[in-house]
């Protein structure tokens, strides 16, 4: 999805995290779609998002926040 405005925010992750969101950005590119690490980033929480109004309670973020 495409933002007219895109701010800048710093986050703290992981060096799991930061690992897992490289191996996901090659994966990606090995299939032929090309997108930076905030790309992936701004889809993610574009999905938990979606997934939280879908589901509530029962979304996957729900969940894993709950753990």
């Amino acid at each position: 999805s495409a933002a007219s405005d895109v701010y800048k925010r710093q986050v703290y992750v992981s060096t799991e995290e930061l690992l897992a969101l490289e191996n996901a950005r090659l994966q990606l590119r090995a299939q032929g779609v090309a997108a930076d690490r905030g790309r992936i980033v701004r889809e993610a929480i574009a999905i938990a998002l979606a997934d939280l109004d879908l589901r509530g309670t029962e979304s996957a973020l729900v969940t894993r926040l709950d753990q």
